[in-house]
């Protein structure tokens, strides 16, 4: 019995990563837009269009912890722009886009790619430390 359980999981999660829309190629050139568009309003400072590239859980906790709107929550962040794009990793729905100063966390949605976070910083055998997170 759990000999079938488990072929059954590895077949549901084979199944799930055959069925994720467009090429590997595709996908990382989706997240690659959403990160310079993500970057591209923040450095223009339109944290209306920065929320509209976070994801919906990332837009809830960032409005829960200022007790604002999202824009408004993130013009009072410290977030500095992240600079130019040096590397996208996509893992199935999962993907990171990392900066010159910044590294961005993606997952993809039905509305195509969203951060999840930003401002993350990477810290020896610790996982990454971001401002800017969902819950």
């Amino acid at each position: 019995m759990v000999g079938r359980v488990c072929g059954a999981a590895v077949g549901v999660v084979l199944a799930a990563a055959v069925s994720s829309c467009g090429t590997v190629s595709e996908r990382r050139d989706d997240v690659r837009d959403t990160a310079v568009a993500f970057e591209k309003a923040l450095s223009d400072g339109a944290y209306d269009r920065m929320c509209t590239v976070l994801s919906p859980g990332t837009v809830e906790e960032v409005q829960q912890s200022a007790h604002s709107t999202c824009a408004k929550a993130l013009s009072q962040e410290s977030l500095s722009p992240g600079g130019a794009l040096r590397l996208v990793d996509v893992y199935g729905d999962q993907a990171r886009a990392v900066l010159a100063r910044d590294t961005l966390f993606l997952s993809r949605f039905t509305a195509g790619w969203k951060v999840v976070a930003a401002g993350c910083e990477q810290r020896p055998s610790q996982p990454y430390q971001c401002q800017i997170k969902s819950g």
